[in-house]
């Protein structure tokens, strides 16, 4: 799971499992940023549309959350805030940046810590191509 700025750089990555849901790798995810700063909001997509993480978010890193509603659930943010969500593709080219690093890929790496490395690393050169 990574978290990237408005330029699609990198903020913070977390490796866990593929089991457990994004939505409980979230506060890890943003306990593990690079920086000291940590964006105003986070930007999910349907899978991230709950009251709880809203909440927790907003409570807690004093963050909100922009995603659109679940198809059976009621509307829960309006327009305006949902015009953030055509913004999604930057984190989605910071995934596209990392799959330059055939490593990352192929995934050679055995151990989670490793890899996560690995991650690191690649965005360590993606910061630094773009200073």
């Amino acid at each position: 799971m990574a978290v990237a700025d408005a330029a699609g750089l990198p903020l913070a990555v977390h490796v866990a499992s593929a089991s457990p849901h994004e939505v409980t790798l979230v506060e890890d995810t943003l306990g593990r940023s690079f920086t000291n700063e940590l964006p105003e909001h986070l930007i999910g997509d349907k899978a991230y549309d709950s009251d709880k993480l809203d909440t927790k978010l907003k409570e807690d890193w004093g963050i909100e959350m922009v995603a659109p509603s679940r198809r059976k659930r009621r509307k829960t943010q309006d327009g305006r805030a949902l015009r953030r969500y055509r913004r999604r593709w930057k984190v989605e080219r910071l995934f596209a940046w990392l799959q330059n690093f055939r490593r990352l890929v192929v995934r050679y790496e055995f151990h989670a810590d490793n890899f996560l490395a690995m991650v690191q690393l690649g965005c360590i050169i993606i910061l630094l191509k773009h200073l």
